[in-house]
């Protein structure tokens, strides 16, 4: 283990950036410069790292600490670069876009909107990186609080509303898992994350149940597993890079990756075995998987649409992390990555069809596809790559899965990702035949071009990610790693 600066430097851009968008707010163009500038820089540090984590190099920044004997503790492995370096560079693409959007919509509170993104991304990358479970819980809970104003950004009473609910479970989430970290800590008496997990052997079943039972709500609540998953398609209500930001870089990501976490490097894939708290967590991976797509069939609106689908398709992470193989696990930890670059397209298509065209539905989108081809073909290469086919970044965390699943015997959860991938192309084929019904010669009017180049970036991203997954990033090569490292020889 190597000590560095490195890991401490990922904050410092973000945090400096606070302060400086909220003392531009008079000259949005510096403002929004400050915001660009400080995404860029976090993943320049985050994107050094990376080389040295991918040979299992690890770095280590221990400032302060938080109670005694329970440091601030930052530590790049695998698992946490690779979370980190994907939300960073899609944080870049996301800030720019939202340049555009606000700019084309007009909307409000532009200051606040900006500032309350970096303190996003601090968090993002905090937690990413988070070497203790304490740390965690603190970059956990400052996400937390810091999406809510992005939440509730338009000031309608329905966003005030949603702002409600959004705390109500998000919060109580959180309380979860502290008393979870407590309660590690007395039993295990350390809390820094061990990969195959840092229980002792012989832990009683019952504690490893209570311990479960509270880090599956902790950390349920943001990855949105039924029946904790309420709150997500109703903080659908704010602006659409916001809801880009909480589904694919941000919080329900961070809620997946803390299952990730707390399955590999806390409670361990033995202990859940033995104890049966794995089955529990892959029954509930296949009920939302299952129920969200679903339940996205029935969605006319665009956005709640893809609220349904986020909720169906992250709990792919969760069942990956649940059945404990080899192959099972590595398609998860790609799917964090996979997932991300596809859902994060489908959400910028859907914010430049509302900017452009003033479209939020999907009944009210026949024809739009010959007006804004970029955009809606960048939406349906996304949308048939998420769903799975071939040769896309989801094909490959998909067909890990599968293995996996077939590996340890599970063939209910084979079904259920078959089933998925045919519910997936149900519920985004209509959006697309509808999008390019009726005749071609519409004027072409897409959204400004700071929305359009993201989501045609983030769109040949995902089929790349497909195509090479272990180049120029070796995103396959770490999820095999960390696999490997959870499961041990």
């Amino acid at each position: 283990m190597t000590a560095s600066v490195l890991p401490g430097l990922t904050l410092l851009p973000a945090a400096l950036a606070v302060p400086l968008i909220l003392l531009s707010r008079r000259r949005p163009a510096l403002r929004d410069t400050w915001s660009v500038v400080a995404a860029l820089a976090q993943t320049a540090v985050v994107l050094a790292m990376l080389p040295g984590a991918a040979t299992g190099a690890v770095l280590v920044w221990q400032p302060v600490d938080l109670v005694p004997g329970i440091p601030l503790l930052l530590r790049a492995d695998r698992l946490g670069t690779l979370f980190a370096a994907v939300a960073s560079a899609l944080w870049v693409l996301t800030t720019i876009y939202s340049i555009g959007y606000v700019r084309a919509v007009d909307e409000r509170s532009q200051t606040r909107y900006f500032a309350a993104f970096a303190v996003c991304l601090l968090a993002t990358a905090g937690l990413a990186l988070a070497g203790n479970l304490l740390t965690f819980v603190v970059f956990f809970e400052m996400l937390t609080v810091a999406a809510y104003p992005l939440v509730v950004h338009k000031g309608t009473p329905e966003a005030g509303a949603a702002g409600r609910v959004y705390l109500a479970y998000t919060l109580t989430g959180g309380a979860a898992l502290l008393g979870a970290v407590v309660w590690t800590h007395a039993v295990a008496g350390r809390l820094d994350f061990v990969a195959g997990g840092l229980l002792p052997a012989g832990t009683p079943a019952a504690v490893v149940w209570g311990l479960f039972l509270l880090f599956l709500v902790g950390c349920g609540v943001k990855a949105a597993i039924v029946p904790l998953h309420a709150w997500l398609p109703i903080a659908m209500i704010a602006p659409t890079p916001v809801s880009a930001l909480l589904h694919a870089v941000a919080v329900v990501k961070a809620g997946v990756f803390g299952i990730v976490r707390v399955t590999g490097f806390v409670l361990g894939p033995d202990l859940l075995a033995s104890s049966g708290a794995a089955t529990l967590l892959a029954a509930l991976a296949l009920v939302t998987i299952l129920a969200g797509s679903l339940v996205a069939l029935a969605q006319d609106n665009l956005k709640r649409l893809l609220a349904f689908s986020t909720i169906s398709q992250l709990s792919y992470v969760v069942l990956g992390a649940a059945l404990g193989t080899p192959d099972a696990v590595a398609g998860s930890v790609f799917h964090i990555a996979a997932h991300a670059v596809l859902k994060i397209t489908l959400f910028f298509c859907a914010g430049a069809l509302y900017a452009a065209a003033h479209v939020e539905r999907v009944s009210e989108m026949r024809g739009v596809g010959w007006r804004m081809p970029v955009t809606m073909g960048a939406f349906a290469l996304a949308a048939a790559l998420l769903a799975g086919l071939p040769p896309g970044a989801a094909f490959v965390s998909k067909w890990r899965l599968l293995q996996g699943a077939a590996d340890a015997g599970v063939w209910l959860a084979v079904a259920a990702l078959l089933a998925s991938t045919l519910l997936n192309v149900a519920y985004f084929a209509p959006v697309v035949v509808r999008a390019f019904a009726g005749g071609a010669g519409a004027k072409v009017e897409e959204a400004p071009a700071t929305m359009v180049v993201p989501l045609a970036i983030t769109a040949v991203a995902g089929l790349a990610m497909g195509l090479a997954p272990a180049w120029p990033w070796p995103l396959l090569p770490m999820a095999r790693a960390i696999a490997a490292s959870v499961l041990g020889p």
